[in-house]
């Protein structure tokens, strides 16, 4: 790890303390395991501007995220979606981040193409100014006007130069945290603070390629083909590069707009329930979402009152087991079945199996039914989080990576459907999603999956067979070659015993197909 990513965390650190950023943060719900966190945000608050301690109002932090890099202000995005955590004042003071940043000079602009497209470059023309700037990308206008086809006006998404090498350098920053954190406070080594960096490593990488955002887009048209309600661009291939994306132009109205989207006449209720339920389609019946819903990157058509999604930088992926573990506990918390939730929690190993499955739903009911007949705007969501965080801590639950995106990504699409409608049920919203899923996967489809599924385990258990065999057999030449004659019954038998094994594994693969079957 370079030094000077422990100078940029330290520098990170004391810019965000002078602007106001750790008074955001409510150490009274914080449990007694982190106490040097508290001792560190009493620490840290000492050196805040004056007209923070006095007012306690954040007015710079804005400033501050953009200041320190892409990485940050990404973060200042999440937190922008929710005023029920950070205050309204904040929320709206962060929204700035979501795409009214300052663009790079519009005169790279032409060149930049030119290197990325070569000639394909010429067929872009009537090249606006920036429409949109964020932290990673900024967005112009223009006619696309192709050697065979009709013109068409199309959005251009071009990535900030050296924005890369910036996003290394906060990544750099974060692993030292994680590692910092992973050795000096005992209580965080069951968050994985350096696994949760990774994940958000591999996520950043994929976003400063825009093939690849390009990709994401093709595979969710494919998706929701056969949906209504939600729509995405298209994309132009021959005017696609690493760092230059072409899409189709959508109009529609910011969907953080609401007087704009009242004065058009959208139903605001209908377009938060729309957007919740397409993330949960999304997700759990696709496994495939778009990770990065913030406000800057949704619209609303007017006429249709269709969401319009863009900006595919950021994707996450979760696997069938993973997908039915999200319905399951969204389907518990939805018919008040707290003891599914504790369950499904021990399944995928979030919670450790010597802990009480009994006491774990216990303390999930305590957090459930306050919530349950409330809407929206009577729920404190930062209490529920302290109390989520209380209930980790207590049951040792350990964090799962992949999960991450998942879960960051439902924080920001429940603050976007919180603020269009403030009385929203979301227990109400959810089920018709989560309740036909489930209802399939136990229906003869669903059947039919789990049957693939073990084939799958079985065939690539019997495809392990022949390699099992053969480092058998070098170890039975091995010991004829040493002579170890001592060991001659301990070596046969720990052979016998390896293809043993290799015979039951493809056994037990079997036996739980046919009784797949039978059922």
């Amino acid at each position: 790890m370079l030094i000077s990513a422990y100078f940029r965390l330290i520098r990170a650190g004391y810019v965000l303390a002078r602007e106001g950023a750790l008074s955001i943060i409510s150490t009274k719900g914080l449990p007694p395991a982190l106490a040097p966190l508290r001792f560190g945000i009493w620490l840290g608050r000492l050196i805040e501007r004056p007209s923070v301690r006095k007012t306690g109002h954040v007015e710079r932090l804005n400033k501050a995220l953009n200041l320190l890099g892409p990485t940050y202000v990404k973060f200042g995005q999440t937190l922008a979606t929710r005023p029920d955590v950070v205050g309204p004042d904040i929320a709206n003071d962060l929204a700035g981040l979501q795409d009214k940043m300052d663009p790079f000079d519009p005169a790279l602009v032409p060149g930049i193409l030119q290197a990325a497209l070569e000639d394909k470059a010429n067929e872009l023309t009537e090249l606006s100014p920036p429409i949109a700037a964020a932290s990673i990308a900024q967005v112009h206008r223009a006619r696309l006007k192709p050697a065979s086809g009709l013109p068409r006006t199309v959005a251009v998404k071009i990535l900030r130069p050296g924005v890369a090498h910036r996003f290394m350098s906060d990544i750099e920053s974060f692993y030292a945290a994680a590692r910092l954190a992973d050795k000096l406070v005992k209580s965080t080594k069951r968050l994985r603070p350096i696994e949760v960096v990774e994940t958000l490593d591999r996520s950043a990488r994929l976003e400063l390629d825009l093939r690849l955002e390009a990709a994401a887009i093709s595979e969710m048209a494919e998706n929701i083909k056969d949906d209504t309600g939600f729509v995405i661009p298209t994309v132009s291939w021959d005017h696609v590069a690493q760092n230059v994306l072409t899409t189709s132009w959508v109009e529609g109205i910011p969907i953080r707009e609401h007087a704009a989207l009242d004065a058009a006449g959208v139903d605001r209720k209908a377009l938060a329930s729309n957007l919740l339920q397409s993330f949960l389609r999304h997700a759990i019946r696709d496994g495939f979402f778009h990770a990065d819903m913030h406000p800057g990157n949704l619209f609303a058509d007017p006429r249709t009152g269709d969401v319009i999604a863009v900006d595919f930088g950021i994707m996450g992926r979760i696997n069938r087991k993973e997908r039915r573990f999200l319905a399951d506990i969204l389907y518990g918390f939805i018919t008040r079945n707290y003891r599914l939730v504790a369950e499904r929690h021990f399944d995928i190993g979030y919670v450790p199996k010597d802990q009480s499955v009994d006491d774990f739903a216990l303390a999930i009911r305590s957090i459930g039914e306050p919530l349950h007949g409330r809407t929206a705007s009577d729920i404190s969501m930062a209490r529920v989080l302290g109390q989520l965080f209380v209930i980790t801590d207590l049951f040792n639950m350990q964090t799962r990576p992949e999960l991450v995106l998942l879960q960051k990504s439902m924080v920001l699409v429940e603050g976007v459907a919180r603020s269009l409608d403030p009385h929203l049920d979301i227990w109400t919203i959810a089920e018709p999603v989560v309740g036909d899923w489930l209802r399939k996967e136990a229906g003869p489809l669903g059947r039919i999956q789990d049957l693939q599924d073990h084939f799958k385990v079985a065939a690539e258990a019997a495809g392990r067979l022949p390699v099992i065999i053969a480092q058998a057999e070098l170890a039975l030449a091995d010991y004829h070659a040493n002579k170890h004659r001592r060991h001659d019954g301990l070596m046969r038998g720990a052979i016998l015993a390896l293809m043993g094994i290799a015979g039951l594994t493809l056994l037990a693969a079997l036996w739980r197909l046919l009784s797949i079957t039978s059922w």
